[in-house]
């Protein structure tokens, strides 16, 4: 990677009465991600941004973290964020259309307009394919092989009219997508409609983790064995099985006596770094 692009987080909606805590560990997250690249970080003000250089001290004022004023509705720029790809000219932004998972969210004006700026500060050329997709919905094997769940890809609330076959032709022409696995329901707690972030993710070309809820009582058992059997069933897109890799889920995190979506999955991939 050149960079990560982060967004420091702001939104007491999103951390009701957690956000000292949040930012705490979103510092955590950059200080480690500036010791392996770059942190392109997305602050909401100059003041805010003020506040993380003094924060930050010595490692703020070096080229390892730098600082951008874009205002975001919330902090998630995995979903919000460009999809970077590479075509025969070089780097292109794809500038996916994003409504906050299916308009669970108003107002997401902000962040709809946020791939746009980061391709303009990483000079990259943007095309803006008109279809809603969160960043966090795909997953890809760099060889052709692209991860997806149901029930986010195809969701009506989404793109209305748009079916299976459209939506995998539409990735074969953005991303170079030769075959889509689709997996179905995701874990529960997840409003993203079951990203495939949180389930299964390519370690390496042809090599699957995938989360795995040993407990038949518990709601994610069924939907992750049946995430498992369609990966163990399913051929990549030069032809060989995949090997699947059970990953253990945590033990139930819960908020307010809601079920939130953890799940070891959804972990980053830096340079020299699993985070």
């Amino acid at each position: 990677h050149r960079a990560t692009w982060l967004a420091w987080p702001h939104a007491i909606t999103t951390w009701p009465g957690c956000l000292d805590a949040a930012e705490r560990e979103f510092e955590l997250l950059v200080r480690t991600l500036a010791r392996f690249e770059r942190v392109e970080l997305v602050v909401q003000s100059e003041a805010q941004r003020a506040q993380i250089e003094a924060r930050m001290g010595e490692v703020a004022r070096g080229d390892s973290i730098r600082l951008h004023v874009i205002a975001t509705n919330d902090v998630w720029m995995r979903d919000i964020g460009p999809t970077f790809v590479r075509g025969p000219d070089g780097l292109v932004a794809l500038d996916w259309t994003f409504d906050a998972w299916g308009g669970k969210y108003p107002p997401w004006d902000r962040d709809d307009a946020v791939a746009a700026r980061v391709a303009e500060l990483a000079e990259v050329r943007r095309e803006r394919p008109g279809i809603v997709l969160e960043g966090g919905a795909i997953e890809v094997d760099g060889e052709g092989t692209l991860l997806a769940t149901e029930p986010t890809l195809l969701d009506p609330k989404r793109n209305p009219g748009i079916d299976r076959g459209r939506i995998e032709a539409l990735l074969l022409e953005l991303l170079g997508v030769e075959r889509t696995i689709w997996l179905g329901d995701g874990i529960e707690g997840d409003d993203t409609d079951g990203h495939i972030d949180d389930i299964a993710r390519f370690v390496a070309p042809g090599r699957v983790v995938c989360a795995r809820e040993p407990d038949p009582s518990d709601p994610n058992h069924g939907p992750l064995e049946d995430c498992i059997a369609r990966l163990r069933a399913a051929t990549d897109a030069r032809g060989r099985p995949l090997e699947v890799i059970d990953l253990p889920m945590p033990a139930p995190v819960r908020a307010d006596g809601d079920r939130l979506p953890a799940s070891y999955a959804n972990f980053y991939i830096a340079n020299r770094a699993v985070l």
